[in-house]
Order: structure tokens, then sequence, then C-alpha cells
């Protein structure tokens, strides 16, 4: 892990004014060629480490998402944790894949047509991103508990939900998962769900005009933790209430602390 940038993050800098009072460091690192974002609260020390949040994200670029995910990063560094972000494969500044961009491209095709997403696209848009992603994440959580001011446990926060899926079978060292609901979910993500043991929150907008609620439905059916609560909320897409994030952290700070 190589670190590239270090800055100490005030309300300026991110535009999350009375988030939270919690002093935050952010460093932006790469890993082999892959970029990632750290934040920490600036409390953490060799001496008092803390637990660590993945934040997943959508397919949109790291850069893209920043507001959101910093916006995310200092309410968990209010409630004690660190958090680190990577970007996806084929996203961002990451190089291309050629599979990736075809099946983006059938799936809008499908959608300007008003035709049903078959299992063949959905399964080339999400299972290649899946495999490549699940490893990589994997490699960054052992660097980023390698850091002496960073201690597990490990929680899991956002999508993209096949990929956190896949994760919470997968890596033992994710004890618990809030997960932002989705419906693009290839025939796989229903088997891993059955697989899934960890407590979870699930996060579904109700009116979600990106997303198929029924389908959102029942995959949480499908997950075989027996701790699991689904959170649904009135509203479109990007219309998630505080409250709701306010849950979320008070859910990762009983499982993880």
């Amino acid at each position: 892990m190589n670190f590239t940038s270090e800055h100490r993050l005030d309300d300026a800098d991110t535009g999350t004014a009375g988030i939270t009072d919690t002093a935050v460091v952010e460093r932006e690192f790469t890993l082999g060629d892959i970029p990632g974002i750290l934040w920490t609260p600036a409390s953490a020390t060799d001496a008092a480490p803390v637990p660590l949040i993945l934040l997943g994200h959508p397919s949109l670029g790291l850069p893209t998402m920043y507001p959101r995910l910093v916006a995310r990063a200092r309410h968990a560094a209010a409630d004690g944790f660190a958090s680190a972000a990577i970007e996806l494969p084929g996203c961002g500044d990451r190089p291309r894949l050629p599979a990736l961009e075809q099946a983006r491209a059938g799936l809008r095709r499908a959608m300007e047509a008003g035709e049903p997403i078959g299992d063949d696209i959905l399964d080339a848009l999400v299972l290649p991103l899946v495999e490549q992603a699940v490893p990589e994440t994997r490699t960054a959580l052992d660097a980023l508990l390698a850091l002496p001011e960073i201690d597990g446990p490990v929680g899991y926060s956002g999508g993209v939900i096949s990929l956190a899926t896949r994760l919470a079978v997968v890596e033992p060292r994710i004890e618990a998962a809030v997960l932002f609901a989705g419906s693009l979910l290839p025939r796989a993500t229903f088997d891993d769900a059955r697989q899934v043991t960890i407590p979870l929150h699930v996060l579904l907008q109700w009116d979600d005009e990106r997303n198929d609620r029924q389908a959102s439905l029942d995959l949480f059916d499908a997950f075989g933790s027996k701790e699991k609560s689904l959170h649904a909320h009135m509203g479109g897409h990007t219309g998630v209430p505080q409250h709701a994030g306010e849950a979320a952290s008070h859910f990762f700070t009983r499982h993880l602390k």
C-alpha cells in the first residue's frame, strides 16, 4: 500500500457542516494499480486502534462518488470507526474492461427498448465484476488491517449488493454488514445469499425508480442470517432519509464494538 496524499478534513473541505466535530484524516492510496481512500478519526493511534468499515459504492467511479463517500466516512469517524473505499474494476481511472462495457451497452439497449433484463445480461454485467472485485477487496483488507491504527472487527456498508453478498460469504473478517438494496441480481447472488450468516441491516427505498422492489425483497428473504432487518423508506433512489443513516450507525456500534 502506497499513500499518495494525506490531509485533515474540516467542514469546508467536504461540504458536510454539522455532521460531526470529529477530526478526520483522509489519505489517498494505491494498491498496485488500484486507487483507494482511507478515512480515520484523528484520535486513532497505535495504542488506540479503531475498527474498520469498508464502504461499497456503485460503479460510477470514486471521483463521482466522493461526496457521498466522504459524508459516510465522517459519520463513521464520529462513531469511532475508520472507513475505506477502493475503485471497482473497469471504473474511474482504471483500465476499461471490454466485456463489462459490452454488457453495459446491452443493458442500456434492453432498458431503452423496454425489454426485460435477461439472465445473460445480468450475468455478464455483474459476475465478472464480483469475481475480480472480491479478491481485490480482500487484498486491500489485508493491507488496511496491517496499519497499526486500525484493528478488527470489520464491517461492510453499501453496494454493489452482489459484491457485498459474496464478500459476506467468503471473508470471515467481515462481521456485520449494512447493505443498500439493488435489483440487478444474477441467480448466483441468491445462491450466495443463502450462505450468509452475519448480522445484516438492509436499506430499501420503496419507490426506487432504478430498482425492482420485488427482487430486493426476494433477496432479503434468501439471506441465511439469523439476525437480519429490512428498513424500507418511502421515496426514490436518492431520497434516503437522514434517520436511515443514524440507524445504520447504531447497528455498527452494536456489532463491531
